[in-house]
C-alpha cells in the first residue's frame, strides 16, 4: 500500500512540474536554443518550480505519512531532527545541492560569457557589426516630384487612423488601431500600415470567430487614411489570446529560432504578414547580436516561411530594426579606434545624432541619421543611410548642420506661428542635400513645410504647399548665389492637351505639347491668358529643369 502511494506521489509531483514548466514556457516563450540568454532564464525558472515542487511535496508527505507526527498523547510540536529524518524520504539533500550547483554553474557561465563577450574585450568587433561604403549622393538619392514627399511622420499618422476608425460605426466600438504604423513603400508610394485590434478580451470572444476585418493604411504624401477591408479577417495579431497570438504562433511553429522585432507588413497585393527578424549573435557566445534572417507569417493564414537575410522577398522593407541599427552605428562610431579611445582622447570618435527618419529609394526603405561629434557640437561631419531590408550602408561625407539646429530654424522662419517642425527627412533638391520637414500647429495639424539645406542651414524656404516652400527655398538658393545644376529652356509648340484643377484654392493648368510626353503643371498666376488657350494653339513655356523635376517658370503666347 506504501509503495503504491509512493508511486502515486510521485507521479503527482512529475504531473505538477511538468504543468508548471508548461506554463512558464507559455508566459515566457524561450527559443530552445543555448545561445539564447532567455532560454538559461527559463532553465532557472524550472530550478525553481522543482525546488519548490519536490521539496514541498516530498516534506508534506513525510508529515502525513506518521514519520514526523508528535507522540500519542503528547501536546509537543514536531522534533526538528525527526523533521530533518522526514525530508530525507523523498527530497535528499543531496538533490537540493545538485540543483542549486547547476543554478550556480548557470549564472556563473552566464556571467562569463557576458564579461568575454564585452565591448571591452571586442572593441574592433563591435565596430564593425555594420561597415559601409563611400556614397556619391547625387547618383544613389534621385530627386523626387513634390508630390511623393512624405509630409507626415508617425504622430500624424496616428491621429489620422483614429479619425478614420472613428467614421466607421460598425467597428469603432469593437475595435482599436495597434500602434505599429510600420513605414513601408506601397506600389511606389510611401505609407504607413497598422492592423486593428481587439479592443478587449469580452470583443475577442465576440469577434474571434471572423478574425480581425482589416488594417489602417496613411498615405504619407497625400495625408489620406483609409480602412482596407479584407474578405478573410487576420487571424494570426498580437491580440490574440491563445495559440493565434502571433508570438506564441511563432514560437510552437519554431521553437529553436531566436526573434527579434516582429513587424506589420503589406505584400505588393496587400496581403498582410508579420515580418519576425531572426537573432544571430557575431561575438562571443550571445554577444553583438544581428539579424540573419527573417520569417514571414501570413497574418490570414498563419502559414510561415523562414527566409535567409539574401533571400528575403523585395516587398519586405523593415528586417533591421532602427533600434538595432542606431545601435550598430554606434559602436561603429565609438570603437572604430578602440575601447580605451573612446574614453581618453577620442580621436575620431563619432555618434549617431538624436534621432532618425527614413527615405524610400529603388522600392526600398532606407533609414536616415547625421553623424556627429561626439563632442556635442551643432554640426554633422556627414550622414549615413542603411537599408532596413539588406543593412546596405553608405557615408557621405557632407559637414551640415545637425538636425535639431536645422528645426530650431525652420521655426524660426515661422516662429510668430508658434510652429513645430517634425524630424527632418533628407532630399536631394537640385543636387544638394536638403532638409524638408513639415511644420505643425497645437493640435499636431500640418500647416506649413520647410526645406533646409544641409550645408547652410540659415538658408530656409518655407510655404502653405510644399510646392511653394520649394519655389521659395529655390529662390533663397539662388539670392545666396549657391548654384542649383538646373538648366533653363525655352519650348515652342502646339497645345495637343489642356486640362484645370484647382490646387490649395489656386487653379492650375496642365498641358502636354505635341511631340512630347511631358505633362506640364502651370499656375494660373504665370498669365492671366491660360484661361483662353486651347488645343491647337502655339505656346512658349520657360522650364527649369533637373534630371528628374521640371517646373514651368514663364508663359508666353507668340
Amino acid at each position: 500500500m506504501k509503495e503504491k502511494k509512493s508511486v502515486r506521489s510521485v507521479v503527482i509531483q512529475i504531473v505538477l512540474f511538468l504543468a508548471a514548466a508548461f506554463v512558464a514556457f507559455w508566459f515566457m516563450l524561450p527559443p530552445i536554443h543555448p545561445r539564447s540568454p532567455l532560454f538559461w532564464q527559463y532553465v532557472l525558472v524550472l530550478i525553481v518550480e522543482a525546488l519548490v515542487i519536490f521539496g514541498f511535496a516530498s516534506l508534506k508527505q513525510a508529515i502525513f505519512s506518521g514519520v514526523a507526527q508528535p507522540h500519542a498523547g503528547s501536546n509537543q510540536v514536531i522534533d526538528l531532527e525527526e523533521l530533518k529524518q522526514a525530508r530525507k524520504i523523498w527530497f535528499k539533500p543531496r538533490h537540493v545541492k545538485v540543483l542549486l550547483i547547476a543554478a550556480a554553474v548557470i549564472v556563473g557561465l552566464g556571467i562569463l560569457a557576458t564579461v568575454v563577450g564585452s565591448q571591452l574585450f571586442n572593441a574592433k568587433s563591435y565596430s564593425r557589426l555594420i561597415t559601409y561604403q563611400e556614397g556619391n549622393f547625387s547618383e544613389d538619392v534621385a530627386e523626387i516630384s513634390m508630390n511623393q514627399i512624405p509630409v507626415v511622420d508617425r504622430e500624424t499618422s496616428i491621429a489620422l487612423g483614429k479619425r478614420k476608425l472613428g467614421e466607421m460605426s460598425d467597428l469603432v466600438s469593437q475595435f482599436n488601431i495597434a500602434e505599429n504604423y510600420t513605414q513601408i513603400n506601397y506600389n511606389g508610394q510611401p505609407v504607413r500600415v497598422s492592423p486593428l485590434m481587439y479592443g478587449d478580451a469580452i470583443k475577442w470572444l465576440k469577434n474571434m470567430g471572423n478574425g480581425i476585418p482589416g488594417y489602417i493604411m496613411v498615405n504619407m504624401t497625400t495625408q489620406e487614411a483609409s480602412l482596407v477591408r479584407l474578405d478573410q479577417g487576420i487571424r494570426y495579431s498580437e491580440s490574440e489570446y491563445f495559440m493565434r497570438n502571433i508570438y506564441r504562433h511563432l514560437r510552437f511553429q519554431h521553437p529553436t529560432r531566436i526573434f527579434d522585432d516582429v513587424t506589420f507588413e503589406i505584400d505588393d497585393n496587400g496581403t498582410p504578414y508579420w515580418v519576425a527578424s531572426t537573432v544571430e549573435y557575431r561575438i562571443g557566445w550571445w554577444s553583438g547580436y544581428d539579424i540573419g534572417g527573417a520569417v514571414l507569417v501570413n497574418a490570414l493564414t498563419g502559414e510561415s516561411a523562414y527566409y535567409d537575410l539574401e533571400d528575403i522577398p523585395s516587398w519586405v522593407d523593415q528586417v533591421f530594426s532602427s533600434s538595432l541599427v542606431v545601435e550598430q552605428l554606434t559602436f561603429m562610431g565609438k570603437y572604430t579606434n578602440g575601447f580605451f579611445n573612446s574614453i581618453f582622447g577620442q580621436t575620431g570618435v563619432l555618434r549617431p545624432t538624436e534621432g532618425y527618419n527614413y527615405l524610400a529609394i529603388n522600392d526600398d526603405v532606407w533609414l536616415y541619421t547625421g553623424m556627429t561629434s561626439v563632442l556635442a557640437d551643432q554640426s554633422n561631419v556627414g550622414f549615413v543611410l542603411v537599408n532596413l531590408r539588406t543593412k546596405e550602408t553608405k557615408f557621405y561625407s557632407i559637414p551640415g548642420a545637425e538636425e535639431y539646429s536645422a528645426m530650431s530654424s525652420a521655426q524660426g522662419q515661422v516662429q510668430h506661428l508658434n510652429y513645430t517642425a517634425t524630424f527632418p527627412l533628407l532630399l536631394n533638391v537640385a543636387d544638394r542635400p536638403t532638409y524638408f520637414m513639415s511644420l505643425k500647429d497645437a493640435a499636431g495639424l500640418v500647416k506649413m513645410y520647410a526645406f533646409v539645406d544641409v550645408a547652410q542651414y540659415q538658408v530656409v524656404g518655407t510655404g502653405d504647399t510644399v510646392d511653394a516652400a520649394r519655389d521659395d527655398y529655390i529662390m533663397k538658393l539662388s539670392n545666396e548665389n549657391i548654384e542649383t545644376p538646373s538648366a533653363q529652356e525655352d519650348i515652342t509648340a502646339l497645345v495637343e492637351k489642356i486640362a484645370s484643377a484647382v490646387v490649395d484654392g489656386n487653379t492650375v493648368y496642365y498641358i502636354r505639347l505635341a511631340g512630347s510626353e511631358d505633362v506640364y503643371t502651370v499656375p494660373v498666376s504665370l498669365s492671366d491668358q491660360l484661361p483662353f488657350v486651347a488645343v491647337g494653339d502655339h505656346i512658349t513655356l520657360t522650364v527649369s529643369s533637373t534630371d528628374s523635376f521640371k517646373k514651368v517658370l514663364a508663359v508666353k503666347f507668340p
